[in-house]
């Protein structure tokens, strides 16, 4: 097996309940899962989320400072699952997070997710694939 390969994975999916997080070393054959983290989202959050589903006044504005938060809240969550686990940033290769999806319209063709990946990067230390 060779030089570790660490990586944080952050999903918060549509259900709008909170931030899993998972510290894995993908360095040999399989995954390896070194540390999990579950995050609820206060209910306040929950609901500016989900307003976000459905067109509305100045939405854009709104969006981008709930791509703020989220950051914030995918940084403390990472912060956790490698504290639990007794690692440093500096030992992570890259998160992978894919946003929130705040609207799902598949026969426009599109989903949108929302996050802000250099915010997350500049909070927690670590590249961030997004």
């Amino acid at each position: 097996m060779g030089k570790p390969e660490i990586y944080v994975g952050l999903m918060s999916g549509t259900s709008l309940d909170g931030i899993d997080a998972a510290l894995l070393d993908l360095s040999g054959p399989a995954p390896k899962l070194l540390a999990t983290h579950y995050q609820t989202f206060p209910a306040e959050l929950k609901e500016r989320l989900l307003a976000l589903h459905h067109p509305a006044h100045n939405e854009l504005h709104v969006a981008q400072l709930l791509a703020n938060e989220l950051a914030r809240g995918y940084a403390t969550a990472t912060a956790t699952v490698l504290q639990r686990a007794g690692f440093s940033p500096s030992q992570v290769r890259a998160i992978g997070c894919h946003g929130q999806t705040v609207r799902h319209r598949p026969d426009s063709g599109y989903t949108l997710q929302l996050g802000n990946a250099a915010l997350l990067a500049e909070l927690s230390n670590i590249a961030v694939v997004s």
